[in-house]
């Protein structure tokens, strides 16, 4: 693991002269008002978007399967996806607000199953939930839930799917569960909004010190607008530049006007003209 002093080396690097040249926006299904639905992908591309993150979806009343385990509805988003030229670039398994995996065994399950739908999207990673309940919230629990990764990791490996963790940690914290799992199966999604907001860490920092090989996924959003909240979108862009990251970031972003449509391009926009 790295040491605080290689960590504040890392934080006070120059920011970048450029834009993120291989950093590719994406967009939450979600955010699009059709989680789990095959439309979101041409109205992802709508939006000149480039990738699309999907969400898997909660078992109904009833059932013990994802909804995105249907085969036909898998055929589906592949077959729109090719038709539209718009890759998943990575799912979303959302019922792990529900079962934790720090605590109730089914979230094992849920996560295994959700490696295989992966896989059969054609997508690279899976983001796997840790807030709430469900937060990772002393070492104890941190120590327990790399362990889990790292026996659900070898799956992962064979399916060519990577594991993607999105938590309220600090980078420290997340270098440490890496260390553990020690699998390239697994690897930190990091959201830009949640660790400035949520967690007080200096987002670009972290990311440098973090590095490419230890992020696989970027989430975008702040409170309100994107350029209007505490996040610095300018300086995360800098960050990922630095890094020589390649790689999606989709945007998590709301709608503070009710216009999902009118909302979401005003934030594309201004990512965008950061990004010339």
């Amino acid at each position: 693991m790295f040491s605080r002093r290689q960590f504040l080396a890392v934080a006070a690097a120059p920011l970048a002269a450029k834009a993120p040249q291989g950093l590719k926006l994406g967009v939450m299904d979600g955010v699009l008002r059709q989680s789990g639905k095959p439309e979101a992908i041409a109205l992802a591309k709508s939006f000149g978007m480039e990738g699309l993150q999907v969400t898997l979806g909660r078992p109904a009343a009833g059932a013990d399967r994802l909804p995105l385990e249907d085969e036909e509805l898998q055929g589906r988003f592949v077959a729109e996806s090719k038709k539209h030229k718009l890759p998943i670039d990575a799912t979303y398994i959302d019922v792990l607000h529900v079962n934790c995996l720090k605590s109730d065994p089914l979230a094992r399950t849920w996560v295994l199953r959700g490696i295989y739908i992966t896989k059969k999207l054609h997508a690279r990673i899976l983001m796997t939930v840790f807030f709430g309940k469900c937060s990772v919230e002393n070492r104890a629990e941190l120590d327990y839930v790399a362990d889990v990764f790292k026996e659900l990791a070898p799956e992962a490996e064979k399916a060519g799917v990577i594991l993607g963790f999105e938590n309220l940690l600090n980078a420290e914290d997340n270098a440490r569960a890496m260390d553990r799992v020690a699998s390239r199966a697994f690897k930190i999604y990091y959201d830009a909004g949640n660790s400035t907001n949520m967690v007080g860490v200096d987002a670009p920092k972290e990311i440098r010190w973090l590095g490419k090989d230890r992020v696989c996924q970027f989430h975008f959003k702040d409170k309100g607008y994107l350029g209007e909240g505490k996040v610095d979108y300018r300086a995360v862009l800098q960050a990922v530049a630095d890094i020589k990251f390649e790689g999606y970031a989709n945007l998590e972003t709301n709608a503070p006007s009710g216009s999902m449509e009118n909302d979401l391009r005003r934030n594309i926009n201004y990512l965008r003209k950061l990004m010339l």
